[in-house]
Order: C-alpha cells, then sequence, then structure tokens
C-alpha cells in the first residue's frame, strides 16, 4: 500500500486525517498569501513522507502516530488561525508574565515547541529502542533522544531563518523568539524523557 500504510493498525485513519488538514490549511494559506507558511506545508510532507515510508522498518505505535499529526495540526493552526491582527501563534494562553513583545509567558507557540519536541524525544526513544535493543536499560537511551529532539529543534529554526530571507514580513520573530523556542524544545524533550524514564522504574 501507498507509504506502507496498513488499515488494519489504524495507520490509515491517521494519514487520511493528516492529509485533509494540511490541504485545508495549504489552500487557506495560498488564498491569504501566507507565503513563509507554505514554506512549512512543504517541509511537513517531507516529514510525512519520512515518516510513511519507515512506517513497516519502525512499527511506530498508533498513539504515536496520532501525536505526530496532532503536532502538525498544531502547527497548521498556528500559522493559520487569526486572532485579533495577529495569528494564533502569537496568542498568550496562560498569563504567566504581562504581554511583553517575544517576552510575553505562556504562548501558543511555546506550549507548540513544548509538545512538539517532547514527542519528537519520544519518537526517537522508540527507533533507538526497537534498532539497538541492547541500550535498553540504560541512561544512553533516554539522553540521546532528548539531545536529538534538540538538534531537530535547533533544525526547525533554520527553517524559520530560510523562511525569514525568502519571505517578507514573516510573523516568525526574532532572537527573543528563537531563544525561547530553543528553550521550550528543551523542556518538552527532557520532559518526555523524564516521563518515559519514571513509567519504567515503575
Amino acid at each position: 500500500m501507498a507509504l506502507g500504510i496498513d488499515p488494519r493498525r489504524g495507520e490509515g485513519a491517521v494519514a487520511l486525517f493528516t492529509a485533509a488538514y494540511v490541504s485545508a490549511f495549504t489552500v487557506w494559506f495560498l488564498i491569504r498569501g501566507n507565503y513563509e507558511f507554505v514554506v512549512y506545508v512543504i517541509t511537513m510532507l517531507v516529514f510525512i513522507t519520512l515518516i510513511g515510508r519507515s512506517l513497516r522498518a519502525s512499527e511506530y505505535p498508533l498513539p504515536m502516530l496520532w501525536a505526530l499529526s496532532v503536532w502538525g495540526l498544531l502547527h497548521m493552526a498556528g500559522g493559520g488561525v487569526p486572532v485579533g491582527d495577529t495569528v494564533l501563534y502569537a496568542a498568550q494562553v496562560v498569563p504567566i508574565t504581562p504581554k511583553n513583545g517575544e517576552m510575553t509567558l505562556l504562548k501558543y507557540d511555546q506550549i507548540v515547541h513544548f509538545y512538539g519536541f517532547g514527542v519528537t524525544a519520544w519518537v526517537l526513544w522508540h527507533l533507538m529502542r526497537r534498532h539497538f535493543p541492547n541500550l535498553n536499560g540504560t541512561w544512553t537511551i533516554l539522553v540521546y533522544p532528548a539531545l536529538g529532539a534538540m538538534g531537530l529543534g535547533a533544525l526547525n529554526e533554520i527553517i524559520e531563518f530560510i523562511a525569514v530571507l525568502s519571505v517578507p514580513e514573516t510573523n516568525v520573530g526574532g532572537y527573543l523568539n528563537t531563544a525561547l523556542d530553543l528553550v521550550f524544545n528543551t523542556l518538552g524533550a527532557v520532559f518526555a524523557m523524564a516521563v518515559i524514564a519514571f513509567r519504567q522504574t515503575r
């Protein structure tokens, strides 16, 4: 089957859900002239293809596939749902600090970074556990996925930098936004590994 999807495992439902929202938001971005997020759509399609091509080799658990798909939806919504004169990514969800530009906490963007790279660390842990079973029970299988997720988070910031250079008037933000993104990427990755470590000790 295309991309190795096995509908018996529920993977088809994840694929249809993902294809539906990616298609809808792509049309929405084009209508609004939001070409910055068209770059992100292309990036997402690359990662969707990579996950699809590795389905049978990696046997991702169904909850993990849904978690990845939800991350994609949160990301698309962040750039596509208007909130006042900006978009959802810039909205303050929990008023931890007064609104102070890029230093505002806690914004939707920061929550998505925390969640997304927590899921990324989970995926990397699953891959290491599956392909290197001799690492089970070691610190390596907990530390390396967190570090890998941080590295992929940095790659995400590079993609955002390319968007800034390529598309005028992006909503990516400046230095403080990038620094906070990296902080929340790290917190999410460490949290995911802490949860896995706790579950293993139980």
